[in-house]
């Protein structure tokens, strides 16, 4: 199936979690924070649209230069219009995709975010159908250290 394998809807969950509104340093460690400004729920915060939101899993490096590295997992909303820019998931001739949508006035492209990988022209005669937008992902940082 190309370079993505879908996983499933995402169903609602509701449930919150504490949300600490204060930016962590990536540098040299702050001072401990304490208290808990606010909650928040993943839903909200990654736009859950059930019942047209999917987890997709990708496979491969010719996304990396938009942060998807190889087995991340991929919040594919498929009720939101796909416009020039977007990273999409992408059915071309029945070959699934996660690459970004270039549209101009007279060609789309499905670019890779690594230079490494050609892009993807569609030409006249090619069935294309843009699956869903890639609005976040996730990372399982212990699997990639």
């Amino acid at each position: 199936m190309g370079n993505v394998t879908i996983l499933g809807p995402v169903s609602s969950c509701g449930t919150e979690l504490p949300f600490f509104s204060s930016r962590v340093s990536a540098g040299f460690p702050g001072p401990a924070l304490d208290h808990m400004e606010q909650k928040i729920s993943l839903d909200d915060l990654l736009g859950i649209n059930a019942p047209h939101t999917f987890l997709v899993r990708s496979l491969g490096d010719s996304m990396m230069g938009a942060g998807i590295f190889d087995a991340d997992v991929m919040v594919v909303n498929r009720a939101l219009q796909a416009i020039h820019g977007d990273v999409v998931v992408a059915a071309l001739n029945g070959e699934f995709f996660v690459k970004r949508l270039d549209i101009s006035a007279s060609q789309i492209v499905l670019r890779s975010d690594n230079p490494d990988f050609a892009p993807r022209f569609v030409m006249e005669g090619d069935e294309l159908l843009i699956w869903g937008v890639v609005p976040d992902s996730i990372r399982n940082h212990r699997r990639h250290a």
